[in-house]
């Protein structure tokens, strides 16, 4: 079984980071950082559009370049390595993802050929404040196909188009679409500590809204939208935290005090060898992810959020260590270490914070445990010498020892 790329994807892989070594460096994402007024790098995200990014996942028949979940988290590592200051996650990763479980074929005829050529750019508005979200706590409520209420923050929702907005419906809670250049919406920017990925709060006075999906189907939606999200945004965790580590890796290497190498103490050694450790614990379930992605498999909840935590951990620790590593100067402003801690303590909490995916992964191992159980509890005792009775060569149990009385095969 082959748990790497294919050829063709690891071609896209280095296609992609000589363009965005080449056309997104971190100049250009201090270009946004250093001006209030820009919400983004206009001229990398027209780039981005060009190369048809966008439409990576979308299918040909909507507009897109058919290619795959997998194509487009090749496509999320070497964004999150670049630090890219576009709103591409938004529009590819949520957005379009909605439409592509939920949306009626009207709706996605109508909407995802506009993601795929970039006129359209789409965002998630389902935060109302600081807090977990929980079916009930909705303040925001659809009524007669207009919506009023309030969402902050919403990533790059100062620049979006259109936006995928969970509000109350009578009992229950479903998601919308709103067109956000209508009467009866307005926005305001929201300081953050990462300027290069914009957010906004959305306010909503009776706003024209279509639903997405069943009514009152919202949080069940959500919770799918946040699982194919979620693993898209680990990948892009994962490039920055790749970064991050071969920044300090280089920079121990030339950086020499008392006649030698820092790379050559004991301390640096550790850190670096700590930071490589937590980005292959990283991969290997951003991988596990990609493939449960992919091929739409049960797993997905389980994959997802296993990637999620385990990218956000490594990202934070390979972004703090990175500094930590160039010392003094890694603290200054000039250099860019910080762009990296910015970005990882961003998408920690994007679609989530890891305290929400870790209990998620702990409920999804909870239910498969509960699930094991139930069939053990249902199986019938196989009768001696029938397909499936206990034999001599038995395989280990699960605490690594074999059952008594029983030999094991070498």
């Amino acid at each position: 079984m082959n748990f790497d790329f294919s050829d063709d994807q690891k071609f896209l892989r280095d296609e992609a980071r000589k363009f965005l070594e080449a056309q997104c460096t971190t100049a250009h994402v201090r270009e946004v950082l250093d001006d209030d007024s820009k919400s983004h790098n206009e001229g990398v995200w027209k780039q981005i559009v060009e190369m048809g990014w966008l439409g990576a996942a979308i299918p040909e028949e909507y507009g897109g370049l058919g290619l795959g979940m997998l194509e487009l988290c090749v496509i999320a590592e070497e964004l999150g390595r670049a630090l890219a200051p576009v709103p591409f996650g938004s529009s590819a990763y949520f957005f379009a993802e909605a439409l592509k479980i939920a949306g009626s074929e009207d709706q996605k005829s109508q909407l995802l050929p506009k993601v795929a050529d970039g006129s359209l750019i789409g965002c998630i508005a389902i935060s109302e404040g600081p807090g977990e979200i929980k079916a009930g706590n909705i303040a925001t409520r659809l009524k007669d196909g207009s919506i009023t209420g309030k969402k902050i923050p919403v990533t790059d929702g100062d620049i979006a188009t259109h936006a995928i907005v969970l509000v109350k419906d009578g009992s229950g809670e479903s998601l919308v679409i709103v067109d956000l250049n209508q009467s009866g919406v307005s926005r305001e920017p929201v300081k953050t500590l990462e300027p290069t990925r914009s957010h906004a709060t959305i306010s909503f006075d009776g706003a024209s809204a279509e639903l997405l999906g069943e009514a009152g189907n919202g949080m069940a939606l959500l919770d799918q939208i946040n699982d194919r999200a979620a693993v898209l945004i680990a990948f892009e965790q994962l490039g920055g935290a790749s970064r991050c580590l071969e920044m300090a890796n280089a920079y121990a290497k030339e950086r020499v005090a008392f006649g030698r190498a820092i790379g050559g103490n004991q301390a640096i050694k550790h850190k670096l060898a700590d930071m490589y450790v937590k980005n292959e614990v990283a991969r290997s379930n951003a991988y596990y992810g990609a493939w449960a992605l992919s091929s739409d498999a049960a797993e997905l909840p389980e994959a997802a959020a296993a990637a999620r935590v385990a990218a956000s951990e490594a990202y934070w620790f390979a972004s703090k260590e990175n500094i930590q590593t160039h010392g003094g100067m890694g603290f200054t402003w000039e250099v860019d270490c910080h762009l990296f801690y910015r970005r990882a303590k961003l998408l920690a909490v994007q679609a989530g914070s890891p305290a929400v995916w870790k209990e998620k992964l702990v409920s999804a191992l909870e239910a498969k445990m509960t699930e094991s159980r139930t069939r053990s509890a249902v199986r019938p005792e196989p009768v001696e010498g029938q397909v499936g009775a206990h034999s001599d060569f038995d395989t280990l149990s699960a605490n690594g020892h074999s059952r008594p009385g029983h030999k094991v095969k070498e």
